[in-house]
Parts: C-alpha cells; structure tokens; sequence
C-alpha cells in the first residue's frame, strides 16, 4: 500500500469515526436544542473555528470566478439539502431505518463518479460494496417497514443521495485550493441559507439549560469536531483517493455510533453486530489493498 493511500484512508477513517461519534452526541443536546437550531449553531461554531485555523495559517480565501458554482453547489447538496434531510428523516422514521438508507451513500458514490469523473468500477469495488452493505444491514436487522414512515424513508435516500454527488463534486475543485478554504465557504453556503429559518426560533432556546457544560459542551463538540475537522479530514481523504473507494469509509459511522452507544449508553448490541462489523472491514480493506 502506497503512503497516499494510507494517508487517506486514515482521513477517511477518522471522519466516519468522529460522525458515528456524533450521534451519541446529538443524542443528549437534541433534548434542549432541537435540531434545525443544532445544524445552524454547530455551522456556526465550525466557520469561526476554520476561520481562525486558516488565518492563522495564512491560507489564500480567494476563490476563482470558474470555480463558485462548483463551491456553491458542494455547499447547497452536502452542507444544507443532505443535513437537513437526513434530520427530518431521522424525525419522521426509525434509527434503524436511518442506517439502512443511509448506508446506501457509498453505492451512490460508486454511481456519481462513474457519471462525472468517468472511474471505473471495478470487480474489488462492486464486492467490496456488496460486503459493507450487507455487513450494514447484519447490524442494524431488515425489520418491517411501517408505510406511514414512507415520508421519512424518501427523505433518507434523498439525504444519502446528495451526500454522494457532494462527495464526487469535491473531486472536481482544483488542487490549489486549501481544504480549509473550501470547507469553509461551503458551510458558509449552508449558514446564508439556513439563517432566514433559524434566526426566529434562536430566541426560544432555553438558555439556561443552554449553559450545562454537557450542552455547551456538546455543542462545540459538534461545531469543532466533527463539523470543522470532520469536514476537513473527509474532503481531504476524497482527494488522496478515488471517490468510490473513498465512499466505503463511510460504512465505519454506524459501526463507531453503535460501539459509543453500548460503551456510553448502555444499549444492548449482540453477535450481529460484530458479524455485521466484520463484513464491513473486509470491504473496506479490499478497497484498500487494491492497486
């Protein structure tokens, strides 16, 4: 395995990791903040955060003319449509339906970058995908879908769905561009956007219970951590690699979410999901072992 592929499968590893840890998370602030207000802050705290970081690295914010549809666009599909659909989905359905949606993004990876970037898929990528889906859908059962969840389940794949051409289109943005700048303006895309819906239901926020270091805590959790850094690690990792093999990283978030809800929580999690773990890896080290 070249350093390169490491490298990135590394960034790649430590998102997914960080976003399963955010569940767990969101879990505890969504009780004082509701979740269209926790998208706005966390974006927030993220922008201040990148802002400094790339200040104090002195990064170029110029972006060119050619390339501000390509950065509006990132942050239209990823930063706002697939959060904001994949909060009202998680509303309107079950965690279990969640993960099982939403392990259909890497699919969708495999499709986009066929469409836009022309990647071959190859027999190892197409097995590879089969192994993570399956290992997904071992952890988290089939179970019966209940009609009435069908809003919520159409949010879902709209959700994973603009995620996955978000992640091909960061393929597309020039190299010259710092990912710290580019992270930046597309959750800046997602705030302008955002704001005329949030900024009247800001005041109905209860403030004290606001200031509970796990809230506040929790908050700059996810503003810094897994928004600010997140970001930065996953669209750097897509870079390094082929948006397709980059895609199966993204199966780790349901299994890092489910460990940190057993360890943390207390939830009961049995042989199926250490099953469901294997298969995941497998895929994920064909991708990474290919040549």
């Amino acid at each position: 395995m070249n350093k390169t592929k490491l490298l990135a499968s590394l960034y790649l590893s430590l998102a997914a990791s960080i976003w399963g840890g955010m569940y767990v998370v969101v879990k505890h602030v969504v009780d004082v903040v509701p979740p269209l207000e926790i998208v706005w802050i966390r974006y927030m705290i993220a922008i201040v955060a990148l802002l400094i970081i790339g200040t104090a690295t002195k990064q170029s914010w110029r972006i060119e003319k050619r390339d501000l549809l390509l950065i509006v666009l990132i942050g239209l599909t990823g930063n706002t449509v697939s959060i904001l659909t994949q909060e009202a989905g998680t509303m309107l359905s079950t965690a279990q339906m969640g993960a099982i949606i939403t392990s259909t993004t890497p699919a969708f990876m495999v499709l986009f970058a066929r469409i836009i970037l022309k990647e071959r898929i190859t027999l190892k990528k197409a097995l590879s995908i089969v192994l993570a889906t399956a290992g997904v859908g071992v952890i988290v059962g089939t179970g019966s879908i209940d009609p009435s969840l069908q809003l919520g389940g159409i949010s879902l794949l709209a959700a994973a769905l603009t995620w996955a051409l978000m992640s091909v289109l960061i393929k597309k943005v020039p190299g010259q561009y710092s990912q710290i700048v580019v992270t930046f303006y597309s959750i800046l895309v997602a705030v302008v956007v955002l704001t005329p819906f949030t900024v009247s239901r800001l005041p109905k926020l209860d403030a004290g219970a606001m200031l509970h270091p796990s809230i506040w805590g929790g908050l700059l959790y996810l503003g810094i951590i897994s928004t600010a850094c997140g970001f930065l690690l996953w669209n750097r990792g897509l870079q390094m690699l082929n948006a397709s093999s980059g895609g199966l990283f993204f199966f780790l978030q349901p299994v890092v979410g489910t460990l940190l809800g057993w360890l943390l929580l207390g939830e009961q999690i049995g042989l199926s999901f250490w099953a469901g773990t294997a298969f995941i890896f497998i895929g994920v080290l064909l991708v990474v072992r290919e040549k």
